[in-house]
């Protein structure tokens, strides 16, 4: 049986202030929430071709908002990597 994994208050730590919702960081975290979502609904639904194509988009898009932090703030890229566990 496949069990969800739900990270709560994780966001707190990389908003800038208290209603942030658009800061790269928060941006990562919530993608990286929704993909590992997808990815436990495609191991059930194994043919679900759209939810698959849904992943791959946000992924890209993760993988966009990583490079930009890559590039202007090396410092926070570092700790969001090693939090979130993401391979560039």
């Amino acid at each position: 049986m496949v069990k969800k994994v739900v990270k709560t208050n994780e966001p707190d730590s990389f908003k800038l202030h208290d209603t942030d919702t658009g800061s790269v960081e928060v941006q990562i975290w919530i993608l990286t929430k929704e993909i590992t979502e997808l990815q436990w609904h495609l191991v059930l639904h194994k043919k679900d071709f759209d939810a698959k194509r849904s992943l791959l988009k946000k992924v890209a898009k993760r993988r966009a908002f990583l490079k930009y932090l890559k590039s202007k703030k090396l410092s926070i890229y570092n700790t969001i990597s090693k939090s979130v566990s993401v391979k560039v």
